[in-house]
């Protein structure tokens, strides 16, 4: 069994694609030492690598478009090659911040208001008469974040009117379109679910006390400079509700096999779904891994159930 990890890729969170990768070829290494694991960068050699040896199994673990927006996981298709996550329409809806949060909040879950903003919009409306009307429409404070992407890249806190050009400018440097969202104050929490042979399970949730308040790039992948509780310090019955709101947004937007639902749980236990992640992190900072080991779960063990079930599909 050759299985194929595919990490890096050109896009701005390359760096933790490449951790994420080494991390997870490693677990799986050292879980299934008669498969051969093969770490592949993403270039313009890759095509001729598959078509020269196709490995028995893909594990895309590019984070952004590069690996999110189901256009990598199209070509592995066109291939016929198996992999592990979920099919490029899925991954399409999840990646697009505002449509997933439209189409999990139909589904009956509690998410932030927010405003999509493409930059054309911003440029034509005039950027003083627009953000005066998203101030008077969502308030202040608010989070400005890319529409699109991942890692926390172009996300800004906006507490004070002077704030807001400068975040949007800064989101925008990640993308054509911003979300702007109402900041709500509570417990950020990550929840985790897998795939097995019984369903989806949601894993233990994963609570994120930032150094600085907020859970920005360095804060996630910077050892030492955030703290995490897992299992999350919440009543029994509102981790229930965020790990059933992680659960139905997998559900709903057709994932498979792992993803990774961000949460605001405020004062009164309302878990407020953010995103879900079809490409979770697996550094050695990142929040899967750490709710696997609170579940008591071997990564590499799930990883290997997780490629086991990606080529019986075949």
């Amino acid at each position: 069994m050759q299985v194929m990890i595919l990490a890096g890729g050109l896009n701005a969170e390359r760096e933790v694609s490449l951790r994420s990768g080494r991390r997870v070829a490693e677990a799986l290494r050292a879980a299934r030492p008669d498969w051969d694991i093969v770490e592949r960068d993403v270039d313009a050699a890759l095509l001729g690598a598959l078509a020269a040896d196709a490995p028995d199994c893909v594990v895309p673990l590019l984070h952004g478009s590069a690996g999110e927006d189901g256009a990598l996981r199209d070509v592995l298709e066109c291939l016929g090659l198996p992999y592990v996550g979920s099919r490029p329409a899925a991954c399409r809806l999840a990646f697009d911040k505002p449509i997933a949060k439209t189409l999990v909040r139909r589904a009956g879950a509690s998410t932030p208001e927010s405003v999509a903003l493409p930059h054309a919009t911003f440029r034509e409306l005039g950027a003083p008469g627009v953000m005066a009307a998203l101030e008077a429409g969502i308030g202040l404070p608010l989070v400005v974040k890319p529409a699109r992407g991942g890692s926390a890249l172009g996300v800004s806190v906006v507490r004070a009117h002077e704030e807001l050009p400068a975040a949007m400018m800064g989101a925008f440097a990640y993308g054509d379109a911003a979300l702007l969202e109402r900041f709500v104050t509570g417990t950020e929490v990550a929840i985790g679910v897998v795939e097995t042979s019984e369903g989806p399970v949601a894993l233990p949730a994963v609570e994120i006390c930032a150094d600085g308040g907020f859970y920005d790039y360095a804060a996630r992948y910077t050892a030492g400079t955030t703290e995490f509780h897992v299992p999350a310090r919440l009543d029994p019955a509102v981790a229930q509700a965020a790990a059933d709101v992680a659960l139905l947004a997998h559900a709903t937007l057709g994932l498979r096999d792992w993803s990774r639902s961000d949460f605001i749980v405020d004062a009164d236990g309302t878990p407020w779904f953010l995103e879900v992640n079809v490409a979770p992190g697996m550094t050695e900072t990142s929040l899967v891994p750490q709710a696997l080991t609170a579940a008591g779960l071997d990564m590499g063990q799930q990883m290997a159930a997780l490629v086991d079930r990606a080529t019986a599909r075949v």
